[in-house]
């Protein structure tokens, strides 16, 4: 719980600094109340803290919320030059992504159903102000009301879910759920399918996976880069923190009555995501739709349950999180010198910036899935787990669609490289050059070394 009041106080004291026109104490403020927060969470490890039944604060709790807090750091660290000097929002911005931090700290950690939903709500409600924030942007303003309008939507089928659940179990705690289950296998009440089958779409939203996805592009295309970042990276994987916690843990008894829907999503995910990618003249449309096709790899974890899921997750999510820092680092830096996020302005990228090339090159393998990368993996492990079950065919689909990812990832490693542009010079701040050789990092290192986290739940 301490992690959750450090970030809330936090984003108060920040809202306040920007009251009375602190704007240098914002980052400094923000980058300690982040560090004390991850050292609670250091502090906490293997505690297994329960607060009332509402919430546990377990190694799988306390896992993705470092990952969760770090990568937010990031993202914090990419705001130097990001705000114009007349920029008025900016204390809003940093109170909003904190605020929206605190839910996805409840969403990992839950353990009654009524606190997923006000993690989600404090998380969403903070991103549809973000992703509508620049108000005299009629791009950010569309991506503002279509991520209002679909999370509405996501917000009903879930909590419609979650009333019929409780009306055949008389319960929100996920422990007294699963008993629920274990004791009464055979005859479970009617309306617990279809309560199962809700939550499923609901979350589907969420993370953006297929048929559920058509919000995403429009809405990470429109909202500032710097939200989209925080969109793609450390809100996904909250996502499926929570997803993960539900299906794979109470869910688990009728994992016979969710997977064929689940297959259908997972197929209908990799497939639109990887062949929408492909057409993308965009590179942070392309981004988008690669975070669906990434949504599909995730969702493998649940194809066949085992105790190693967690852990898959953590190393698939932490990869994918710090390679998409990586790419949305350098397209923040060559959209404030071209003005354009097309591929067309990576051209000749790697003649005056080879390290951020480089840096950049390093992200989009580990996205594609080259070994000794993260990426690589992340993706070794999904299919792993699948294979050990016999899934034969998904997995010859996944890897299908992995190699379709290579030639979109690689149109910009081939722009960086091989063709002609206008050459230009990168102002590439202080820290920008940390969260790139960080990330950079964390992406290699964990390809080389998995074991450090792999068994870290």
């Amino acid at each position: 719980m301490n992690i959750i009041i450090t970030i809330a106080v936090t984003a108060l004291v920040v809202l306040y600094a920007g009251l009375f026109k602190a704007k240098k104490t914002l980052l400094p403020i923000t980058i300690i109340g982040l560090l004390i927060s991850l050292g609670f969470v250091i502090l906490s490890w293997n505690a297994n803290t329960a607060y009332y039944g509402m919430m546990q604060m377990d190694n799988f709790a306390l896992a993705f919320s470092a990952v969760s807090i770090i990568g937010t750091l990031f993202i914090f660290l990419l705001t130097q030059n990001y705000f114009t000097e007349n920029s008025e929002n900016i204390a809003e911005y940093f109170t909003l992504i904190l605020f929206s931090l605190s839910g996805i700290l409840i969403m990992v950690s839950y353990q009654n159903m009524s606190m997923l939903f006000i993690g989600l709500e404090i998380m969403s409600v903070s991103l549809y102000i973000l992703a509508g924030i620049r108000k005299n942007d009629f791009g950010s303003n569309e991506a503002s009301l279509k991520y209002f309008l679909m999370g509405a939507f996501s917000t009903g089928f879930l909590l419609f879910g979650i009333t019929l659940i409780y009306g055949a179990t008389g319960s929100f705690d996920l422990h007294t759920i699963n008993q629920y289950l274990v004791g009464h296998y055979h005859n479970i009440s009617p309306m617990f399918y279809p309560g199962v089958i809700l939550l499923l779409i609901g979350l589907s939203f969420k993370i953006g996976a297929a048929p559920f996805h058509f919000w995403t592009p429009d809405v990470y295309e429109g909202a500032p880069t710097l939200i989209t970042s925080f969109m793609s990276t450390v809100v996904k994987t909250a996502g499926f923190a929570a997803f993960l916690r539900l299906f794979a843990g109470t869910f688990a008894p009728l994992h016979d009555f969710w997977l064929p829907p689940l297959m259908v999503i997972v197929c209908l995910t990799l497939l639109v995501g990887n062949l929408t990618a492909l057409f993308q003249k965009n590179f942070k449309r392309m981004l988008a739709y690669s975070s669906i096709s990434h949504a599909g790899y995730l969702l493998f974890s649940l194809i066949t349950l085992s105790s190693s899921s967690a852990n898959n997750v953590l190393v698939y999510a932490s990869a994918y999180t710090f390679a998409s820092i990586i790419a949305f680092a350098v397209l923040i830096l060559v959209k404030q010198k071209t003005g354009s996020d097309h591929f067309d302005s990576f051209n000749g990228l790697a003649k005056r910036n080879p390290l951020t090339a480089f840096v950049l090159t390093i992200a989009m393998l580990s996205l594609a899935g080259i070994p000794l990368t993260a990426g690589f993996i992340g993706k070794y492990l999904m299919f792993l787990n699948v294979m050990g079950d016999y899934q034969v065919y998904l997995v010859a689909f996944a890897i299908l669609n992995a190699l379709v990812g290579f030639y979109y990832y690689f149109k910009v490693i081939v722009a960086m490289y091989f063709k002609d542009g206008n050459e230009i010079d990168l102002d590439t701040p202080t820290q920008y050059k940390i969260v790139l050789l960080f990330s950079l990092v964390i992406t290699v290192f964990l390809g080389v070394y998995p074991t450090v986290i792999l068994n870290l739940i």
